[in-house]
């Protein structure tokens, strides 16, 4: 490939944008100064210079050997007040829509692609529907039915009296307890469609720059489904790379329909997904899945009053009432036959920027579910005089037990289409052989089953006393006892971790003392280097537990087959059994009192596990510190837009890639000059991102800079087919230059593993070490500390790249791309 003939460097402005990681940072810790000034932005995010900086570019001389520093600052759009602890809550729906973007991408076989998409849609939707159940098996069955049908239960509270059976009030009937406590379940959905709404208007509707120009319904043909990542026609399969097909780069011919502004008619590569202009503007697909789970809330309080109702009514004197059940039932079916086609009838649509709204479905669908569950709640609160409540409620137990073999299936699906996939894809550094996704997808049902399970066991234990009630489901017992199982058997894999770590830290350590000694005689500046035991086990330790980061996925692997078995013991013992795990063996001796320990252990790991979740969350809200510990797991899964569920927690990049496209696009252009975009951790994520959605002639006339970047060791890794090594290399080539600093102590950073656009060098750096300086010296008479995955700032090399990144940057003449066999167009 030949290259652009040396060009002069430009002697225009330079611009650093920097974009801190995980752990958020201020925006006087960035520019360090003590006094900086907000240019534009809000209390969410924003930009910031120091005070002297604000009108720089009016004063270029006085930046000729520095460039003005400008801080963008998004961390209030992921933490704030400690209520928003409780999008933890939230958790099965994150780690399920997770499982969306996790997906190979396979060379033809956009079917499969679509399948993949529709199944997490569908494990997505039963969560909506378990959480749903959960609050009904709380306020319908446990209290409702049980505590207010039972006088030794309701006797001894008197917040219950007015529906208790022994009271003989117009609300003692079961009918119409269950009716007046539906409200509290539909209160929760309300909730949750005002949660997603609310954060759907602040985030999914922020419009992106290639797609201001256009006007709602002014986007392209409905096409259902963009959920391969490719065009419809002329696609490659490798990451969306290839030629265009019918869409030529010659001047006169059609633009491709995923085009930005300033690509010009010669661009003929096919944008990356990240980079196309719908990407980042889901409005459309959240308002319609929104629309689908807020109705598949309200049919599942309606259902679980019908159902019950209903079952009276068929061994009951009135045929009026009889029928009425029937045919509530009957609209119960169809009722979810149309959410189910709602949900897998439409994915992503990324290739046009696409502003319209399912207007129908939207208003329509979660309406006539509302007015469903109004009926239904009229008909349960019909008088039936003698009908008393016995046992717990009627279908609880089915209910459970279908929804948790519909996840079993579904993901087991999902299995064998990701398995497709990957068989075709064979992205060799996929976690899990490309299984990430269902992986995901079965710890998403799995934590929505312990938290439905310990809500059930938690208020059944605080109603019942002495037994006074039956309880939750015969399920849910069963599931409870097989946690203390499972965590039992995860000992196993984490003591060989655990050994294999200490290993590596004994086998790295002459590997330490050699580099060490290497460098260090080399500068006078320290003296004689001598060796410290103490130290280099502290530093080779610092690596080997830094490289746990990488063999993680096999413990997530672990988890999800061992969820995925030990579920399918709790459906076979609940439904063979009909009774609680500490009953189902009889008299048995010590089986029996296994499997009581057992339920009762699963059952105070269950409540305990969940209050201090909340206790975790709330603190990561309050505690910068704690909040970089658990940081980097919440910031990955709210940094993908809401694809599958829309009651998940939102997607901070939707504002802030726009955001930062917004910027580069318009600091460019107004002053042509230089801009290295500089992010560290989440932030070099985020840098990519905005890096991609820029026209060509703009992206040829940036530098970027990333430290401690997680853009392949996690994202590349666990999202082959958004951040795989073709969509790196991709990105190195259409950059005018690009730079990766990383160390062997950051636990969340590595290298990036592609080369240079120039070819002459990788974009990684070799590893900085950490610490600096090995030991005492008369230049650092005290220990320099290990900085792991901060401070990048503090190495004397950072000034360096940056600094060459500066001088191998050029404004207006774009060079030629490496590896796409096409000229980059010309810039303005």
């Amino acid at each position: 490939m030949s290259t652009a003939t040396p060009v002069p460097r430009s002697a225009g402005p330079a611009l650093e944008l920097l974009v801190h990681g995980v752990g958020g940072a201020t925006p006087q810790e960035m520019l360090g100064d003590p006094r900086t000034v907000r240019i534009s932005g809000d209390e969410k995010a924003a930009l910031f210079r120091r005070f002297g900086d604000e009108d720089a570019e009016s004063r270029p001389d006085d930046h000729r050997d520095q460039p003005v520093l400008e801080a963008y600052c998004w961390s209030n759009l992921t933490s704030g007040n400690s209520a928003r602890a409780l999008w933890l809550l939230l958790v099965p729906f994150m780690v399920a829509n997770l499982a969306h973007w996790m997906r190979p991408r396979a060379k033809g076989m956009i079917r499969t692609t679509r399948l993949y998409g529709m199944l997490v849609r569908l494990v997505a939707l039963s969560l909506t529907v378990l959480m749903t159940a959960a609050a009904c098996e709380v306020t319908l069955d446990l209290v409702a039915w049980q505590c207010a049908g039972t006088p030794e239960c309701s006797g001894r509270r008197d917040w219950i009296s007015l529906l208790a059976s022994a009271e003989g009030g117009w609300w003692s009937q079961p009918g119409r307890r269950l009716a007046a406590l539906a409200v509290l379940p539909a209160a929760l959905v309300v909730l949750l469609w005002y949660l997603s709404n609310r954060t759907w208007n602040a985030y999914e509707s922020q419009r992106p720059p290639t797609g201001a120009e256009v006007a709602e319904g002014e986007t392209g043909p409905e096409d259902g489904s963009d959920e391969s990542g490719y065009e419809e026609s002329g696609h490659d399969g490798h990451g969306g790379y290839g030629s265009y097909g019918a869409y030529g780069g010659d001047a006169g011919e059609p633009r491709r329909p995923d085009a930005l502004p300033g690509d010009g008619p010669a661009a003929t590569a096919v944008r990356p997904a990240l980079g196309r202009p719908g990407f980042w503007y889901g409005r459309r697909l959240v308002a319609r899945l929104r629309a689908a789970h807020t109705a598949a809330g309200f049919l599942t309080v309606s259902a679980a009053v019908t159902g019950a109702t209903a079952r009276h009514d068929r061994s009951g004197d009135s045929t009026l009432l009889d029928l009425s059940g029937r045919a509530l039932e009957a609209v119960h079916i169809i009722g979810l036959l149309v959410v189910i086609a709602v949900v897998v009838r439409r994915g992503r649509s990324e290739r046009r920027f696409d502003a319209r709204l399912d207007r129908t479905v939207v208003s329509a669908l979660p309406g006539c579910a509302l007015a469903v569950l109004a009926l239904s709640l009229l008909y349960a609160g019909w008088s039936r005089p003698g009908w008393t409540s016995e046992g717990t409620l009627t279908g609880a137990s089915i209910a459970f037990r279908a929804i948790v073999l519909t996840q079993g299936a579904v993901t087991v699906a999902l299995a064998v289409a990701a398995f497709a996939l990957q068989r075709r894809a064979r992205h060799p550094r996929s976690v899990l052989g490309g299984l990430g996704g269902p992986a995901a997808a079965l710890l998403a049902c799995a934590l929505g089953g312990v938290m439905t399970g310990g809500l059930a066991h938690w208020f059944a234990d605080r109603l019942s006393g002495d037994g006074a009630i039956p309880g939750p489901p015969v399920l849910l017992s069963w599931q409870a006892a097989v946690i203390p199982v499972l965590l039992t058997a995860l000992l196993v894999p984490l003591a060989v971790l655990a050994v294999r770590t200490w290993a590596a830290g004994r086998r790295c350590a002459a590997e330490v003392e050699a580099e060490y000694a290497a460098a260090e005689t080399q500068d006078t500046g320290f003296g004689d280097w001598r060796s410290d035991p103490i130290r280099t086990r502290r530093i080779a330790s610092a690596r080997a537990r830094a490289a746990l980061t990488d063999t993680a996925a096999w413990i997530v692997g672990f988890i999800s087959v061992a969820t995925l078995l030990l579920g399918a013991v709790a459906v076979a013992g609940a439904w063979g059994s009909g009774r609680e795990p500490g009953r189902a063996f009889g008299n048995s001796g010590i089986d029996e009192a296994v499997a009581e320990a057992a339920q009762y252990l699963g059952s105070w790991l269950i409540g305990f596990g969940f209050i201090l979740f909340i206790t975790w969350g709330r603190r990561a809200y309050r505690d910068a510190s704690a909040r970089r510990t658990i940081g980097i797991l919440w910031d990955v899964g709210t940094f993908w837009p809401r694809a599958a569920h829309p009651f998940a927690p939102p997607c901070y990049a939707e504002r802030a890639v726009p955001d930062l496209t917004w910027r580069m696009s318009t600091w460019t252009e107004r002053t042509g000059g230089r801009l290295v975009i500089s992010g560290h951790s989440q932030g070099s994520v985020l840098a990519a991102s905005a890096v991609w959605q820029l026209p060509a002639a703009t992206r040829s006339r940036i530098a970027l800079l990333t430290y401690g970047s997680p853009l392949e060791r996690l994202y590349g890794r666990w999202f082959p087919a958004y951040f795989g090594p073709d969509a790196l290399a991709r990105l190195s080539g259409e950059v005018d230059c690009w730079r990766n600093l990383w160390r062997h102590t950051d636990p969340i950073g590595g290298p990036v593993l592609v080369a240079a656009a120039d070819g002459e060098r990788t974009v990684d750096r070799a590893a900085l070490k950490d610490p600096v300086v090995y030991g005492r010296s008369r230049n650092n008479p005290l220990p320099e500390p290990l900085l792991g995955h901060a401070q990048y700032q503090a190495d004397p090399l950072f000034a360096l790249e940056r600094r060459e990144l500066l001088d191998r940057l050029r404004s207006h003449i774009p060079r030629q791309s490496r590896g796409t066999g096409a000229a980059r167009p010309t810039g303005p």
